[in-house]
């Protein structure tokens, strides 16, 4: 049953899209000041090169700037396998803290196994200011934020719950397009399908901003936000009426027909470290590893 409490505090967010990686950014502001966060932010990257830059991060610096708004937060919603973050740059050039959920160490633990990395990456999340936990409150001026804890795609996935919004990752997509992959470690099919209930509890009217965006068959459009009520009665996954074992064994069968992400291995090594690089190796080059058939 949804809770139909209406919330009354209505951010303004502003998305920024990267096409070449299905990816939306958020600047969240408080109407009532100059206060902002940004969330989900990317670094460009060509593999094919191993070459950075910086243009998208630089379009949100550009809109902050001009709009003269000063940045509370840089959050992430999980460690993401689909884009490389831009949070140290962002955070170099406009302040602000960084934050994650704090199963971030469970991520580290398991990637920094899968990719061997040295004893100078820290597995304790000390990579960024703050590690959240489910209930944990944050302000964005007058704004008021927490968190829930949304696991299933990764076990450090959050949703950001601010006034009538919710940031929800890459827990839900359109419902049209429908739910998150499970099969990466430590996602859990079952465990999302909870997470999913949790976020659909909110009130019906809640906005929910989405991570990625890939045209469902017969779209034309990407499309960034939805509604706890459309995704309740249209999720094309786990709308109303739909069991957990008619979930679970869906997207079982769904996520074993599904290719790797094109960037997961520089990604999830990027990301794991807060948005930065692996050390330079004695030569003074930075390198990231690709594990020949461990995946």
């Amino acid at each position: 049953m949804a809770n139909k409490q209406e919330t009354t505090a209505s951010p303004r967010v502003t998305a920024f899209f990267d096409e070449p990686t299905n990816t939306f950014s958020y600047v969240i502001r408080d109407p009532q000041s100059t206060s902002c966060a940004i969330i989900d932010s990317v670094l460009d990257f060509d593999y094919a090169s191993g070459g950075t830059d910086v243009r998208s991060a630089n379009q949100i610096i550009h809109y902050i700037q001009s709009e003269q708004l000063h940045v509370e937060w840089i959050l992430e919603t999980h460690v993401h396998a689909d884009h490389l973050s831009a949070a140290p740059y962002l955070q170099a050039q406009l302040g602000g803290k960084t934050a994650i959920g704090k199963n971030i160490v469970i991520v580290q633990d398991t990637f920094g196994k899968a990719f061997n990395a040295g004893k100078e990456f820290a597995r304790d999340g000390s990579q960024f200011d703050r590690l959240f936990a489910e209930g944990d409150k944050f302000s964005i001026g007058q704004l008021e934020g927490y968190v829930m804890h949304t696991p299933g795609h990764t076990p450090a996935c959050l949703t950001y719950v601010i006034g009538d919004t919710a940031f929800v990752g890459d827990t839900l997509f359109m419902p049209d397009y429908g739910t998150a992959r499970c099969d990466f470690p430590g996602g859990d099919a079952k465990t999302l399908y909870h997470s999913i209930q949790k976020v659909l509890s909110l009130p019906d009217s809640t906005r929910l901003f989405l991570c990625h965006d890939y045209k469902a068959p017969g779209r034309e459009h990407f499309v960034n936000q939805t509604s706890v009520l459309e995704q309740r009665k249209h999720n094309v996954h786990v709308h109303e009426g739909i069991s957990e074992e008619e979930f679970v064994r869906m997207r079982t069968e769904r996520d074993a027909t599904l290719g790797m992400p094109a960037l997961i291995l520089p990604a999830v090594q990027v990301n794991m470290r807060g948005g930065e690089m692996p050390s330079p190796e004695d030569n003074g080059q930075i390198y990231l590893k690709v594990p020949i058939n461990l995946f």
